[in-house]
């Protein structure tokens, strides 16, 4: 039922000068030049039990963006229990979906992808034959991973978007369930499981006889891991939409799944929310697909059994699975080692902003007002400096709405929620003072009031620090921030007295209100 394996490293190494087609499903190397930050375009596709998904990556190389994203809901294992074989119906969509992403990668000029198929295609009778006609339709190789290596890459892909992530990893497909532990940034042990919900709708008996087949499978999971009461990781599309039902229940006001957390307590109440439901309205309500919809409530139940056994402090949605562990697998350590949200922030603001590079010196700064303030905040600080400055082209009454939306719904690995709104508000307030009557408020709501206030004064900061915009750092100045005497100093710098101007100084104001500060402006002697 269950089968396990030792954590290991690499496949194949990255510095080898193997022939482009010894390379497996890893592809030709990407990082050759551990320096580079932007990556070229890749694809990479994704033929699972249940979705067959393209996925075309772009930008910063430690922070990909997704430059295109498609699914075809195939369902290439249903039914593959009572046959042994894939389904037909699944086949044809699969094939199809396939032309269709070597044609869009030609045209985009990406080609070779790199395709993986997982479980179904592992396992089915028909499955090596069906490799070769999708090779001989559309020249496409495809690579058949195992169930252990398709839990490594998972857990590579959440560590893409949490370095030095700790916890259990859980990626669930339609045929099968893989765990996968991290700790200190590194994957450890891992196993498969045959807990996909294309496999439990076999299971006869009703409800009862599915929850105790579930719970034995779970328990016997729990005995190969020991404890693990750390965070649960969350991959693959069924826990996505228990994650936007959960969100739905809940009226939470930001509909961005990758780093959504739910407690137990909240996602027990969701397990018990679906179980209750008229699961078609339910569907409706949350914009979920009919295929998808059709597996989430055994797909709870897996759930359901996995967090009363594991008992995880909390749970946490990941977007980021197999694919991304696939780019992960080829980065240099050096590489890896990298803050994914401050590379993301740098890309942005090399490719838009007006003066690239600038993000540093105003977070150099305005970094007295911060003296005191932990390294974790101060990382999202130094992304709002980034960027400050990268949404100049929106119209000026719009631009502090721009900035939040951007930053709350870009796709940004290596922040929470709350992280998101802070940085968002931060932004908000690089171009205008008040967020009164702001369509945002209600989620305003995930920060404190002291939350955002210091945000507030982030935004504030670089509203005033933006005015000294100059290409020579000596001319900016400099300010100092004396908290116990509530007093901000600003340090004019010789020959650039010109630069506080009239609007520059009620900026310095505004920031001072916000501080609940008194003012000194210091020039230079002579």
């Amino acid at each position: 039922m269950v089968r396990a394996k030792a954590a290991r490293g690499s496949q194949l190494d990255g510095s080898s000068e193997q022939a482009a087609d010894e390379w497996g499903p890893f592809g030709r190397p990407l990082f050759d030049d551990p320096s580079a930050r932007a990556l070229s375009r890749v694809g990479v596709v994704d033929v699972g039990s249940n979705s067959v998904r393209l996925v075309v990556f772009d930008g910063a190389a430690r922070s990909p963006a997704f430059f295109y994203n498609e699914k075809v809901m195939a369902g290439l294992g249903d039914g593959m229990v009572e046959t042994g074989r894939l389904s037909p119906e699944g086949k044809v969509r699969a094939l199809s979906a396939i032309r269709r992403f070597q044609i869009l990668a030609e045209s985009m000029g990406i080609t070779p992808l790199t395709a993986v198929a997982t479980a179904a295609m592992r396992e089915a009778e028909d499955g090596p034959e069906f490799r070769r006609e999708i090779e001989a339709a559309t020249g496409l190789r495809l690579f058949v991973i195992d169930g252990e290596e398709e839990a490594r890459l998972s857990a590579q892909g959440v560590l893409l978007g949490w370095p030095g992530a700790y916890g259990l990893v859980c990626d669930i497909g339609g045929s099968s369930m893989e765990l996968a532990e991290l700790r200190d940034g590194k994957v450890g042990r891992r196993v498969t499981s045959q807990l996909g919900p294309f496999r439990l709708k076999s299971i006869k008996g009703g409800k009862r006889a599915l929850r105790k087949h579930i719970k034995d499978v779970v328990t016997e999971l729990q005995e190969t891991f020991g404890a693990q009461r750390d965070r649960l990781f969350l991959v693959g599309g069924s826990w996505r939409a228990i994650a936007r039902i959960d969100m739905e229940r809940r009226n939470y006001p930001l509909a961005v799944l990758h780093e959504y957390r739910m407690s137990r307590k909240s996602l027990l109440a969701t397990i018990d929310y679906i179980a209750e439901s008229e699961i078609e309205d339910l569907r409706l309500r949350c914009g979920l697909g009919q295929a998808r919809m059709a597996l989430v409530p055994i797909a709870a139940e897996v759930l359901r059994a996995l967090v009363a056994t594991f008992k995880p402090h909390d749970i946490a949605i990941s977007s980021y699975g197999i694919r991304e562990g696939l780019l992960y697998e080829q980065m240099p350590q050096r590489l890896r080692d990298r803050d994914p949200l401050i590379e993301a922030c740098r890309f942005a603001e090399a490719k838009d902003a007006r003066m690239p590079g600038f993000g540093r010196r105003l977070y150099d700064f305005i970094l007295p007002l911060f003296r005191s303030t932990p390294d974790e905040r101060k990382r999202i600080i130094k992304a709002a400096c980034l960027l400050h400055d990268v949404s100049w082209r929106a119209h000026p009454d719009y631009r502090h709405e721009v900035c939040f939306d951007n930053a709350t719904r870009a796709n940004l690995g290596g922040l929470d929620h709350r992280e998101r709104v802070f940085l968002g508000v931060c932004l908000l307030h690089r171009y205008k003072n008040s967020r009164t009557g702001s369509p945002f408020e209600p989620l305003f709501a995930l920060l404190s009031p002291e939350e955002l206030r210091e945000a507030e004064i982030v935004g504030k900061a670089m509203r005033f620090g933006a005015m000294l915009t100059v290409q020579s750092e000596d001319l900016m100045g400099h300010l100092d921030w004396f908290p116990k005497k509530k007093r901000l100093e600003m340090h004019l710098a010789a020959g650039a007295e010109g630069l506080f101007g009239e609007v520059t100084e009620a900026r310095f104001n505004t920031l001072a209100t916000a501080l609940g500060a008194e003012t000194r402006v210091i020039r230079p002697k002579g």
